[in-house]
């Protein structure tokens, strides 16, 4: 999709992502090694009372998901920037839907335009436990 066809406040549903627990610990011993993620016994005594999925891992499975919406398809050139919120703790075995919506469309020049992406994700309780806010480069119709 052109960056001159895309609407503000547009809102795209993002397929439901689950929080398998063995892809959560591979994901931590390997990259957020922190007892939290990884030591059981520990994880009880924290104020989560079990082991909670990396953040960025809990943002990786949707951002997967959003990915295969493939809304921009060939026309998109590149991302630009990506800030994630987490609010609340992820579990192994939540399932996390989210929607993303065009919250700024920003022509850059007759080439490309910046488009921004709020993406809003909730466990399956209907809490929001984490925001994006996400920026990507996108082409425009050349004349």
């Amino acid at each position: 999709m052109y960056f001159d066809d895309i609407r503000l406040n547009t809102v795209i549903n993002i397929p439901p992502a689950v929080i398998d627990r063995q892809k959560m610990l591979d994901f931590a011993f390997e990259y957020d090694n922190i007892p939290l993620h990884t030591d059981e016994e520990y994880a009880k005594t924290s104020p989560f009372g079990a082991l909670i999925a990396p953040g960025m891992m809990s943002f990786m499975a949707v951002w997967a998901k959003y990915l295969e919406v493939d809304l921009w398809g060939d026309e998109l050139v590149a991302g630009k920037s990506s800030k994630v919120e987490w609010l609340a703790p992820v579990y192994a075995g939540d399932t996390l839907t989210g929607t993303a919506t065009v919250t700024a469309l920003t022509p850059r020049n007759k080439y490309n335009g910046t488009v921004e992406i709020t993406i809003t994700v909730k466990n399956q309780h209907g809490v929001t436990v984490l925001t994006n806010v996400t920026e990507a480069v996108v082409k425009r119709r050349t004349k």
